[in-house]
């Protein structure tokens, strides 16, 4: 029988292969793409071990694995505590999200501890970031720059400069001259990642690649580039707000469930340590149509408010608009209302949005929605001291939510004394917060109208 050969054509982009040369890929659809592979070479044979050999796992020495911090605390959060020498990092990004100025102030704040770093932009030139670190204040003594898309001569580079840190912005934009392909396509990606990799590796310096991303979201190039990095990240951010969050996908020294907030200001970007004021309008006076929440990024709690208008249409096809909410269960809470609750919207102009550009997508947050809908449309405020807990089902129950305990203290840290929530099984409120557990959304609105009586009660017996 014939031996089984692999396709001798292939696309430059996606890797998708052929038996017989094409003009455009049958994958990507992309023009001028597919190429002849090379004739395949002999199989590799056994070597010496090239890093010495094999020895027990417990007795390889750990003290150069220990995470080294940046200085950014909220980065550091991401990352498991720092650094780790000989790692490689991703952060992906939309264009003008804010990805070279936070890269460009952590290079500064480790490079002002006396450790070297270099900056390999092939986006800018060496001016142009020279203008950007002087505006944040970015400017170091061992924090050095180099304009270059040809990857021998980044490497030539980090021969002559030594660096303790390696930042490049970005792979896409990086091309070898030993591999066919244009620079962001599937081989000159994976040779540039491949060549960092070993030279992080083998001189324990930590790498930052920066990377694209499609118009989905996803992380531009082959998936195998998010398998040969150990780390990484996703920087999300409105563009017309400012609050940035540095999200870990994958973590192979840390949590990869863990986010850092930022703030995009005039003069840089700052870490957020307590970004929950960022997400809540002002609750010194209670409006119809807003609810607070309490939504997990990661690990971290975040107290969001939930704002909705129910205005009266003169359409034959009301209309839904969200902002920061999942469109889907948007509309789910709204037949609950009408079906389960008897909260007539059918013929009403339905718009909800979250404050401070957070986006809430987690089913923890379908009471406070219902409940912002169920204010504005009876035209009646809710206690301002008052967060809603628990995702609402088709029937009408409210179920209980993860990380309750913590939703609850943060909460309470924040001032709300009141809350609803679904019937817990065990566990007890914090100190200085009240639980009104609810086992259905019409005793969740039952339990709302009560308390906001008695909030009008009690400031309508206060002398004028």
């Amino acid at each position: 029988m014939a031996k089984t050969q692999a396709p001798p054509f292939r696309c430059s982009d996606c890797g998708w292969a052929t038996t017989k040369w094409v003009g455009r890929c049958g994958e990507c659809q992309a023009w001028g793409t597919v190429e002849e592979v090379g004739a395949a070479r002999a199989r590799t044979t056994a070597t010496t071990a090239g890093a010495g050999p094999a020895v027990p796992i417990a007795s390889v020495d750990v003290a150069t694995a220990h995470a080294v911090p940046t200085g950014v605390s909220e980065l550091d959060r991401v990352l498991g505590g720092g650094l780790v020498p000989g790692a490689v990092i991703l952060l992906a990004g939309e264009p003008g999200v804010g990805k070279s100025t936070l890269l460009l102030e952590t290079a500064a704040t480790w490079a002002r501890t006396g450790r070297r770093v270099l900056y390999a932009t092939g986006e800018e030139s060496a001016a142009q970031v020279r203008l950007r670190a002087e505006r944040i204040g970015a400017v170091a003594d061992e924090l050095y720059l180099a304009a270059e898309t040809d990857l021998g001569s980044v490497l030539g580079h980090i021969d002559t400069v030594e660096p303790t840190l390696l930042m490049l912005d970005s792979v896409q934009t990086v091309s070898s001259a030993e591999v066919d392909g244009s620079a962001g396509g599937v081989t000159q990606v994976k040779e540039v990642a491949a060549s960092l990799i070993s030279v992080a590796k083998t001189r324990g310096i930590v790498v930052i690649l920066v990377g694209h991303v499609t118009k989905d979201g996803a992380v531009a190039g082959p998936r195998t580039l998010e398998h040969l990095v150990d780390v990484v990240l996703h920087f999300e951010g409105d563009r017309h707000g400012p609050l940035r969050l540095v999200r870990a996908v994958k973590n192979r020294f840390g949590a990869a469930d863990e986010i850092g907030c930022f703030e995009l200001v005039d003069d840089g970007i700052v870490g957020l340590s307590d970004p929950s004021g960022l997400f809540l309008g002002d609750r010194t006076q209670s409006a119809p149509g807003t609810c607070v929440t309490v939504t997990m990024e990661g690990r971290r709690p975040l107290v969001a408010e939930v704002q909705a208008l129910v205005a009266p249409t003169s359409t034959p096809q009301p209309r839904r608009v969200t902002s920061g909410l999942d469109n889907a269960r948007v509309a789910m809470m709204l037949g609950v209302l009408e079906r389960r609750a008897g909260v007539k919207l059918a013929q009403q102009d339905c718009f909800t949005a979250t404050v401070g550009g957070v986006r809430l997508a987690e089913p923890a947050t379908d009471l406070a929605v219902a409940l912002a809908l169920a204010s504005s449309a009876a035209d009646a405020a809710l206690p301002s001291t008052l967060v809603a807990l628990g995702e609402v089902g088709l029937a009408g129950d409210v179920r209980p939510v993860t990380s309750m305990a913590r939703r609850l203290s943060e909460a309470a840290r924040l001032g709300f004394t009141d809350a609803i929530v679904p019937t817990l099984r065990s566990g007890t409120a914090p100190q200085g917060i009240r639980l009104h557990e609810v086992g259905s959304l019409h005793d969740a609105l039952r339990t709302a109208r009560r308390l906001a009586a008695a909030i009008e009660q009690d400031r309508s017996d206060l002398p004028i």
